[in-house]
């Protein structure tokens, strides 16, 4: 009986002590939904983050405007890091945030040939291509912009035919990567994350071609107080992270 005694006591000892371990668990981590295009980023920036706070970074990546559906479902993301403004905007017009959106990132969008032929809208015209690679455009910023450009060139109908969608900028690229299409609207991050030897050639429209890609994040409501999520947006703020950025082929805002 007394073994038995000791025994519950250990017991409910535990379940007591287990809520406050695991909520200091979660201060020590954030989730982070991020849009495709800044994956790579994200991948360099966090363990810097890391080393430095001595928090962990969990990282989920997709389509801005499947993230955003995802959100608004409850996912259970502390951070959203997405590819345009629209998203966060309406995210802290319905309460889902626990402050206000932030501007990280500036993305360029370029047309790519991974086989390093020569490139540029005279390559479009020519029509001689099968298949041209972008993101979608409902779901992702970069795939809209791709639109735009091809509308800005009087391609869009032309291209139409030709065209491979993936579901996020990320699918685009590997799309082109892989020889599903010769070439592809991707992000100039994307590009510059491969060996040099891999790069290809690309070329970057001028600005009037699209509408700017400016790139905002929010702290969700979930996480209003997680230390790490919010230790993890102001980093993201400061001038090591904007450098780095910067570096990764981003303009800064």
């Amino acid at each position: 009986m007394k073994a038995l005694a000791r025994l519950f006591v250990l017991l409910a000892s535990f379940l007591i002590a287990a809520p406050g371990t695991a909520a200091r668990a979660d201060q020590s981590q954030a989730h982070v939904a991020v849009a495709a295009n800044f994956k790579a980023a994200v991948d360099v920036l966090a363990p810097i983050f890391e080393a430095q706070a001595g928090h962990k970074i969990v990282v989920t990546a997709g389509a801005t405007g499947k993230i955003y559906a995802q959100i608004t479902n409850g996912a259970p993301f502390d951070v959203f890091l997405a590819a345009d403004q629209k998203r966060p905007a309406l995210l802290v017009s319905k309460g889902h945030t626990a402050g206000t959106a932030f501007s990280y990132a500036v993305g360029r969008l370029v047309l790519w040939d991974p086989a390093g032929g020569d490139i540029g809208p005279g390559r479009l015209h020519q029509g001689r291509d099968r298949r041209l690679a972008i993101a979608n455009p409902d779901l992702a910023p970069y795939g809209a912009g791709a639109l735009q450009i091809l509308s800005a060139l009087g391609l869009e109908e032309q291209m139409r035919p030709k065209l491979v969608f993936g579901e996020n900028i990320a699918q685009a690229f590997a799309f082109a990567r892989i020889g599903a299409a010769e070439l592809g609207f991707v992000a100039l991050s994307q590009i510059l994350a491969l060996n040099p030897e891999m790069r290809g050639t690309w070329w970057t429209p001028r600005d009037n071609h699209h509408a700017p890609i400016i790139q905002d994040g929010v702290l969700l409501r979930r996480a209003r107080d997680n230390e790490a999520a919010r230790a993890f947006v102001i980093f993201l703020q400061s001038d090591e992270a904007r450098k780095v950025i910067e570096r990764l082929g981003y303009a800064l805002p």
